[in-house]
């Protein structure tokens, strides 16, 4: 009788492959981008910020990783599409570029308004329809992260305009992963909890506010930025090939209530 035939775990490795991680220049963005390189990926950070960038970059290479910089402010349509031009293609992005202005619909002004979408849903569109264009060009298949928010599953007070933000990335991923999938793009996004970071530590400077949050999380804790990072290498790697159009949940159960 001979040995029965195992199956073969494509395992967590992206050696080989190309990443770009907008915003990667400091919390998630950095996070996603060093989790990448450590996989194995060669990675472009992409942010506005030149001193941070090149820091980041340093401290990647110096754990042995392979990164490079790419000033860039991913909401001006035309600079996104000239400088991804001028690079091979990808086969890993991170849209990680994003921001907040939390206050009560009453009194967010256009200029939120347009802050917001400009950044978290027009800049993840001039980013994703460059690299995919290459993606598809190329032929190697690839994955394509969203980083959107368990606000883009659920609502929750002063964020009326993030959730519609967010809403609308996990719309675009959906109809993308159709879009994509005969080329064998994947397309997935990562929706995270509130997450201890720089960006977020003024709010949680209010008790009350990070009692609210803590309340609502059924793990009884804020996440932190290593958290978000393993759920990056397995959606951009080849552990989860069969996964698209999905919303992968880093909420401590938030969304479960």
């Amino acid at each position: 009788m001979g040995t029965q035939p195992l199956p073969s775990f494509p395992g967590f490795r992206v050696d080989g492959k190309r990443a770009l991680v907008t915003g990667a220049s400091r919390g998630l963005g950095l996070a996603a981008a060093t989790a990448l390189a450590q996989a194995g990926a060669a990675v472009t950070l992409a942010a506005r910020s030149a001193g941070e960038l090149a820091s980041a970059c340093e401290a990647i290479r110096a754990q042995g990783g392979h990164a490079d910089a790419l000033v860039l402010d991913v909401t001006d349509s035309k600079a996104v599409s000239a400088a991804l031009a001028a690079r091979p293609a990808f086969h890993i992005l991170v849209n990680n570029a994003g921001m907040n202005r939390p206050k009560p619909l009453a009194d967010t002004p256009d200029e939120d308004i347009d802050a917001v979408f400009d950044l978290n849903v027009k800049a993840t569109f001039y980013v994703t329809r460059t690299v995919a264009r290459r993606m598809v060009a190329a032929g190697e298949g690839g994955s394509i992260i969203n980083v959107s928010s368990q606000m883009g599953h659920v609502g929750s007070p002063r964020r009326t305009l993030y959730c519609a933000s967010k809403h609308a990335v996990e719309g675009m991923t959906k109809a993308l992963a159709w879009e994509l999938g005969p080329a064998r793009i994947r397309v997935n996004t990562v929706c995270p909890t509130f997450i201890e970071t720089a960006f977020t530590a003024p709010m949680f400077a209010d008790p009350a506010f990070r009692d609210f949050v803590v309340g609502r999380i059924a793990l009884g804790r804020i996440g932190r930025v290593d958290e978000v990072m393993g759920p990056i290498v397995f959606l951009a790697s080849e552990a989860s090939s069969l996964m698209t159009g999905s919303a992968l949940m880093l909420d401590g159960g938030w969304t479960a209530a």
